[in-house]
């Protein structure tokens, strides 16, 4: 009789842990919302200004200016919008720690690939191609001016990338 007591009581201790769980689960999963934006603030009297790197499937990536008032829209607008393959719900954001981050890699424009190229501000497929061509049929870039050489990149262009780029030693 007393082992009868027991198992029921134990019956009874694992039926109330898992209502417990499933309770515990089912208000999780009702508070939980992926659609619901994500708020960034910053502390007030802050004011904050400088630039940000916007890539991925944007139509120009690069650097951009910004300050605490832009919004993430006027940013990705700033950078020329979205492509077609643009995933927006899977935005990220990288702050780097002080010392880290302050100098972008540079793209050696005599080694890097069309694919490489083309994350570049301002320079797509095609002028992707005619930068990887020149160098085929030049030689290797003897500096990042050299660059102006290549047909249909003009001084604007070249002011907005000389920065990201290099050339081997």
């Amino acid at each position: 009789m007393a082992a009868s007591k027991l198992n029921r009581y134990w019956t009874l201790l694992i039926i109330l842990l898992v209502a417990i769980i499933v309770f515990g689960g089912i208000v999780a999963w009702c508070r939980y919302n992926p659609s619901q934006p994500i708020e960034i603030s910053i502390p007030p009297g802050k004011e904050l200004q400088g630039e940000i790197y916007i890539g991925g499937n944007v139509t120009n990536p690069g650097f951009y200016p910004f300050t605490t008032s832009d919004s993430i829209e006027a940013l990705i607008q700033a950078a020329g919008g979205t492509t077609t393959s643009a995933n927006l719900s899977g935005l990220k954001l990288y702050i780097p720690g002080v010392g880290e981050g302050q100098e972008p890699q540079k793209i050696d424009i005599n080694w890097a690939e069309v694919r490489l190229l083309k994350t570049l501000p301002g320079i797509g497929e095609t002028l992707a191609q005619r930068i990887v061509d020149y160098r085929h049929q030049n030689g290797p870039f003897r500096n990042t001016n050299e660059l102006l050489k290549v047909a249909g990149i003009g001084t604007t262009t070249y002011e907005r990338i000389k920065d990201l780029i290099t050339v081997a030693d």
